[in-house]
């Protein structure tokens, strides 16, 4: 198992991480890593719905990656699982988790992990590290900039 992991302090109240969080429909606004999420439209994201990350690595490969949303704690925690086909055969096994949490000082703490397992996992996490730190650095300045 190999786990990946960013925090990094927000100059905002949870309940305004959150919402942009969960406004998957801006992520193409703010976020360099994933760029587009296509969900169920016309509702919020619900526990089982399955997503679409489209992902953009910083050397500008671009991929999709199919999620399971496993877990809502608003406005706290989000889960979600990888069901793509590597997953399918076994290959790789991830599951994102997404935490927020007053900040000593104000604000609020972003804490992202995601466990990798499988035989590939070696072979993405440097792409997944820094794809989160893009992704909390972006957030981290989308969200102090409203």
């Amino acid at each position: 198992m190999t786990l990946v992991e960013v925090d990094t302090v927000i100059d905002a109240p949870v309940e305004a991480v959150w919402a942009a969080m969960l406004d998957l429909d801006n992520y193409p606004r703010w976020n360099p890593f994933i760029v587009r999420v296509d969900r169920p439209n016309g509702r919020p994201a619900r526990v089982g719905d399955t997503m679409t990350l489209h992902v953009r690595f910083k050397n500008g490969q671009a991929n999709t990656s199919r999620e399971r949303i496993s877990r809502i704690e608003s406005p706290t925690l989000l889960e979600y699982g990888y069901v793509g086909w590597l997953h399918r055969v076994g290959l790789l096994h991830g599951t994102r988790i997404q935490r927020l949490e007053p900040a000593d000082g104000g604000g609020t703490r972003y804490h992202t992990e995601e466990l990798l397992r499988g035989p590939l996992k070696s072979v993405v996490f440097k792409g997944v590290r820094d794809g989160f730190r893009r992704h909390a650095a972006a957030l981290k300045e989308y969200v102090e900039s409203r």
